[in-house]
């Protein structure tokens, strides 16, 4: 009973892992290779290779007088995006062939900017307004956010199958003789 168990695991993992995707970092160097336009750019599934977190703080202050009382009213409000990593994405536009606008969201307004990374070998990698030591500013959406220095190393992933179409061909010579 036991053998039959640990076959039938075996046996399902083994489906499980030859159905799943097999992602490989989006380079500089497979834009190269193969030189896609960004028509056919867009028809690429793009995933993000970790999780990206963008917030903002809006901070709404003010006063009321009541009674002869001044009363300040502070009120924060916390703006999160979170982008887990494996989330789906579609290139929107590029503003030029080493940039990419890549939306993982309904709304295409909403979208990050990737570029091949030097300290990333070439990968495509979340662009930043500005990078700092804790992290950078980010536009999304038309506002602008901050992320985590972690962020700085998210990529952009896709499908890549492999397609075997070589033919062979083969001949065999059929010998000369002298005349």
């Amino acid at each position: 009973m036991r053998n039959l168990l640990f076959i039938a695991v075996a046996f399902s993992s083994i489906m499980l892992t030859s159905c799943s995707k097999k992602l490989t970092y989006f380079s500089e160097k497979l834009q190269r290779d193969f030189d896609w336009s960004e028509q056919e750019l867009q028809r690429i599934q793009f995933y993000v290779s970790q999780d990206i977190q963008l917030y903002r703080v809006k901070s709404d202050g003010g006063s009321v007088i009541e009674g002869g009382q001044i009363k300040i009213k502070d009120q924060t409000v916390v703006d999160e995006v979170l982008i887990k990593r494996g989330t789906p994405g579609i290139l929107v536009f590029s503003p030029n062939e080493k940039r990419f606008a890549v939306s993982f969201d309904s709304d295409s307004d909403k979208y990050l900017m990737f570029g091949p990374s030097d300290k990333n070998g070439g990968r495509y990698s979340l662009l930043a307004k500005e990078w700092k030591r804790r992290g950078g500013i980010i536009t999304y959406g038309g506002e602008k956010y901050r992320t985590n220095s972690n962020s700085a190393y998210a990529s952009l992933m896709v499908d890549i199958k492999k397609a075997n179409n070589s033919t062979k061909r083969s001949e065999t010579a059929g010998g000369r003789k002298v005349k």
